[in-house]
């Protein structure tokens, strides 16, 4: 394992998904300041994500036939202008601009972070995907604490002082992009002399249906994950009127919780079994979510810690397993599951932001309580063993 360059772009993850998570974290700010309505909160996470989720397996796709070595910190610094415009924007469709851009930057961070991650592995594809994983889910549990000490206090201009910390990563990732360029020729010159590429797993129809139940699975996941990372601060808040910075706290406590149940997945998933990890971390979670909307404040606090625990260790497991099923093309597949996680994540603000606009935000948790049900689906997932999954990587 390059733990070297593993680390690194754990890092750069971290600082990439502290840019993200700031656009929800500020919400309260950014709907007092310009007047706006639940369904305008929804159009801007709709904005951002959807720019992320349509263009990342495109990129990915792109980037598996002609490698694009310096990517990485381009992304970069289309979220750095981002951060910027919405630090200054004066009205609602500079915000939109803003989050476009870090959409894009989004976009191209995340199928070539997760390839890089997967030629850092050594082979331990599970535990360098969670670590990866580790990095995102860390820096969206971090960005509303930051948002509750230093923006909230000091204001939207305060949102470009984070600006210095992805110019950091801008240096880190040209340093991991000299690493992938020349590794990637290695690998590419090694894999002229060797047998041919690894088929498949399976054939094309059992491989689509595979891919569907997947993907089908990661919309349950995020469809949910989306009710908690924009409209949770706006629920405690209404159901227990508790204080702004209360609740961002509380954000960061569930997000905390998601990071630890993300590191927890893909090792145990390179142990026993992917699928064993993605059937229980999604329907396991289910009597959690039937409870939450019912709970006092305690046990809200309490049940979103599980929830966050036990639903986020599904995400490296998707994602190793759906990479395994089509070799060769990392890129593609990445950009396919962290696109989709985006852009179900924006359409779940969107609808969402519109569902509570008509009736409430308690009403919201109360439907979006059944959606972890879809895991049954997790039943007609092929079983293959760890061992095959690591060799077909």
């Amino acid at each position: 394992m390059a733990a070297g360059i593993l680390g690194a772009v754990c890092v750069s993850h971290l600082i990439n998904d502290i840019v993200q998570s700031l656009i929800p974290a500020v919400y309260p700010i950014l709907k007092t300041t310009y007047r706006l309505d639940f369904s305008q909160i929804g159009l801007i996470t709709l904005v951002g994500q959807l720019t992320a989720s349509l263009l990342q397996p495109l990129f990915g796709l792109y980037t598996d036939r002609r490698p694009v070595y310096f990517a990485l910190p381009l992304g970069m610094a289309s979220s750095i202008a981002g951060l910027f415009v919405l630090s200054v924007a004066p009205g609602y469709g500079e915000i939109l601009i803003a989050v476009g851009l870090i959409g894009v930057g989004s976009a191209t961070f995340h199928p070539e972070a997760a390839r890089i991650a997967r030629m850092a592995s050594g082979g331990q594809y599970g535990l360098a995907q969670s670590l990866f994983s580790l990095g995102g889910t860390g820096g969206q549990s971090l960005g509303p604490l930051l948002a509750a000490f230093i923006v909230l206090p000091e204001g939207q201009r305060s949102i470009a002082w984070f600006c210095g910390g992805a110019l950091g990563a801008m240096v880190l990732l040209a340093r991991v992009s000299v690493w992938y360029k020349a590794h990637h020729l290695r690998q590419a010159a090694t894999a002229a002399a060797a047998s041919p590429a690894t088929e498949p797993s399976g054939t094309g129809r059992q491989v689509g249906w595979a891919m569907a139940v997947l993907m089908a699975l990661t919309f349950s996941k995020f469809f949910y994950l989306a009710s908690l990372t924009n409209y949770y601060t706006f629920y405690l808040i209404g159901k227990f009127q508790v204080s702004v910075e209360s609740a961002q706290v509380h954000l960061f406590v569930f997000l905390a919780a998601a990071a630890t149940g993300g590191l927890v997945g893909g090792p145990l998933g390179d142990r026993i079994g992917r699928k064993k990890i993605i059937w229980g971390s999604i329907l396991g979670v289910l009597p959690f979510t039937l409870v939450l909307p019912h709970a006092n404040l305690l046990w809200t606090g309490v049940l979103s810690v599980v929830i966050g625990l036990v639903l986020a260790s599904a995400f490296s497991a998707i994602l190793v397993y759906a990479q395994d099923l089509v070799p060769g093309k990392v890129g593609a597949i990445s950009g396919l599951f962290f696109g989709l996680a985006f852009g179900m994540g924006g359409i779940g603000a969107a609808v969402l932001g519109e569902l509570a606009d008509l009736t409430s935000i308690s009403f919201v948790y109360q439907v979006c309580a059944f959606l972890p049900a879809i895991g049954l689906l997790a039943v007609f997932l092929p079983e293959i063993s760890p061992e095959e999954l690591r060799r077909r990587g």
